[in-house]
Order: C-alpha cells, then structure tokens, then sequence
C-alpha cells in the first residue's frame, strides 16, 4: 500500500473531501479517582501495580464491572484497564471495591504521577519487578511533582528493549552490554544506574523537564533543543531495531492472548481470571502467566494470523461522545480486505485514540462517511471521502490506490 499517485482521481459523486473534525483533546487520562464522561457512561481507568492482576484482582475487577458499569473493558495502549458505562452513583461503591482489591491510589495526583508501563516478558528472578515496585512506588510518594497529564515512564530493563513503539517519557532500559540506564525520550544517551539508584534519576530526569520548561512531551522537549543535565548522557542507548508487535501464542513467560478491538466483556475477564495471574500489555494483548497452552475462551484471539489483528478502531459512536460514525462493524467488514502485514485504522474523530502512529490506511469518520488516508495517521489530509456503504461494496479500494472505481 504505497503513496498513491495524484492524478486521474475519481471521486464518488455528491461526496467532497472534507478535513475531518477539530475534535476535543483533553490533555489527559482517565483514572479510578478521575475518571472521564464517555457516550456510554463514565470511563474508569486502573493502573495495574506494576502491569500486574493477581487472580483474585481480575476475578474481582470484572464482578466489579458487571455490578457498577455495562460489563465491558478495554485495553489501553499504556497497559491500563477500563471500565466502562459507569454511573455516577455507582462510582464511589466501585472505588470501595477497588481499594478492597489493592487497586486504588490514594489521591488523584498519585494515580496521574502512578503512569508506567511494564514490559510484560520479564521472569521471576530477573529484577524487573523489584526495579518497577521501586519506581511505583517513588512516583506514588513524589507529592511536590507535577507532570503534563500524557507524561509516563517505561520499565523496559529486559535483555533488549520492547517498548520503543510505547508512548513514554521516561525509559528505564539496559544498552547492548546489559548495563542499566535511565534516559529521555528522544535522547540517544541516559544516566548509568543501579537498582538503588534508578528511581532516584528517574524523579530527577521529571523535575529537570518541569525546571527546563517542557510543555507536554520529552521527545518534543529533546527535539525542541533542551539537553538534560550531563549525567544523562554517560552512556548509550540500545540501538534502533524494527519493531515487531508481539502476535498471540506461547511466550517465555507464559501466553500472550488478544482480544478483539481491546475490548472485552467481564465474562472474558473473569474466565481469564480463572487461568491464571494477568499482565496487562500496551498492545491490547494479556500475557497469561504460566500458560503453556492456549485458554478455549469465547472472545478471545489466540492465533497470530487471525484476520482481526490487522484492523485498529476505537469505540466509536455512540460509545464515545465525540466519535462522529460507528467504527467497530465497518473494521470488522473490512478486515478480509487487508493484506498480511498491513494495518487498517478506523477512527471515530481525528484524535486517533486507538492507533496514534500512522497506518498503511486510515478511515477517520466524518458527518457524512469517513475520510481515507493512506500511510497517516488520523490527522493527516484526507486524500478523499466514502460512505460505510461505499467502503463496504468496493472494499477492494483499499489497496487499489487512488484509481480504483468506485461502485
């Protein structure tokens, strides 16, 4: 799926390109203690400790949702759950449930401080999840701090660094001599660091980009000029690899699952839980530990090459209140449609919430369709727009280019 040409385009009649919407950014994330008003109730984030759900977490996370929201979760790209549907009068009996489970923070700031992602492949022994509880834990208690709402961390010590397509700001990594770092976003060199010493430089490095004036993000903050303090830069990051998306199918650790869209019924979740212990991963999958086998659970994706790991949407509407189409079913029609290592994003606005980087080709709802973007994101211009009729009859103009006729 190439940059298409841009002469002799067809255009379907009575349907001009449009820019997509100025959608609403908010700026932050949703927590349990602040969660965020959505087309279907209110969105409730948890912040696994450490990417981590015992067994009796997930079991009790997915009676919570049934008995205080419409029974459905998603997946975050930061390796969080959601709750979704959730009333305001059974919000504060949710955060009772949630701090019976050990799964509340004790304040607003400390949940939003609380943003890191844990690399999911890590083994007993390894240190990973000592060095993740340390920085939890610093970040919880660093009351005098306060980020941007999208700031987080990245625990990403394993024996090469998986996390590089994750949004952070912040990486703790080990280089090609397994030495431990701590490094900005966007910077090619970090601070040296021990297990003693890393959360202490990674509170240093957050309070350099408040001091240092940045805004919203460190990799724009790097790129803006700003250089960190000079221990940051005593040794050299990993090198750039191509990054692979982790696929359904045994792991060292155990068995890494996806679900359908990142969503998930309470059902799934509690059959989940009945497996065994969860790691929540950023790529909208569950590495369930110690599996060596796949679950046989409904709804549940255990096959690499299952057609609905090449689609990407979002909830769309009604579920999202600034969505301006359903995104999900015209997806799951399409998906047949998308070659082997292509990428298909449905996005209900041009925010772009399920898939923030560019795709092979975009289709961001408008009033009256969806706009089409090849090799963009949800933002980029709009090369010309479809009905879900339009795109469902001729689906086949996914990969034909610019030229393809329209039915």
């Amino acid at each position: 799926m190439g940059h298409a040409p841009q002469r002799h385009r067809r255009q379907p009649a009575g349907f001009a390109v449009t820019t997509p919407p100025r959608p609403l950014v908010k700026g932050w994330c949703p927590g349990a203690l602040r969660p965020m008003r959505s087309g279907d109730g209110m969105l409730v984030r948890i912040r696994p400790p450490c990417g981590r759900l015992t067994q009796a977490q997930a079991a009790g996370v997915a009676l919570l949702s049934t008995r205080y929201g419409n029974g459905l979760l998603d997946l975050s790209t930061r390796a969080n759950l959601q709750l979704r549907g959730v009333s305001e009068e059974g919000w504060p009996r949710l955060l009772d449930g949630l701090a019976e489970l050990g799964l509340l923070d004790p304040t607003p700031e400390a949940e939003a401080r609380r943003s890191l992602v844990v690399a999911p492949f890590w083994r007993d022994g390894d240190g990973t999840m000592e060095l993740a509880s340390r920085l939890s834990d610093a970040l919880r208690d660093e009351e005098g701090l306060s980020l941007p709402g999208k700031f987080g961390f990245a625990m990403d010590a394993g024996e090469q660094p998986v996390l590089r397509n994750v949004s952070a700001d912040i990486r703790i990594e080990r280089n090609e001599s397994g030495a431990l770092l701590c490094r900005a976003d966007g910077a090619s060199h970090g601070a040296r660091v021990t297990a003693a010493t890393m959360a202490d430089a990674a509170l240093a490095l957050a309070r350099w980009f408040v001091a240092s004036g940045g805004a919203v993000r460190m990799a724009a903050h790097i790129a803006s000029g700003a250089t960190p303090p000079p221990m940051f830069s005593e040794v050299a990051a990993a090198r750039e690899c191509p990054a692979t998306r982790p696929a359904p199918g045994p792991v060292a650790a155990g068995f890494m699952v996806a679900l359908t869209f990142g969503q998930m019924e309470a059902a799934t979740l509690s059959a989940l839980a009945d497996t065994a212990p969860l790691r929540v991963t950023p790529w909208r999958m569950v590495l369930l530990e110690g599996v060596t086998t796949a679950p046989e659970i409904d709804g549940v994706i255990t096959c690499a090459d299952d057609l609905l790991l090449r689609v990407v949407a979002c909830v769309g509407a009604p579920g999202c209140a600034q969505a301006l189409q359903p995104t999900r079913p015209l997806a799951r029609a399409l998906a047949p449609q998308i070659p082997l290592g292509e990428t298909l994003h449905v996005s209900g606005c041009a925010k772009g919430c399920a898939h923030p980087a560019a795709a092979s080709v975009t289709l961001v709802a408008q009033t009256g369709g969806f706009g089409l973007v090849r090799n963009g994101d949800a933002s980029s211009p709009v090369e010309r727009s479809l009905t879900s009729r339009q795109l469902q009859a001729a689906p086949e103009t996914l990969t034909r280019g610019a030229d393809a006729i329209f039915l």
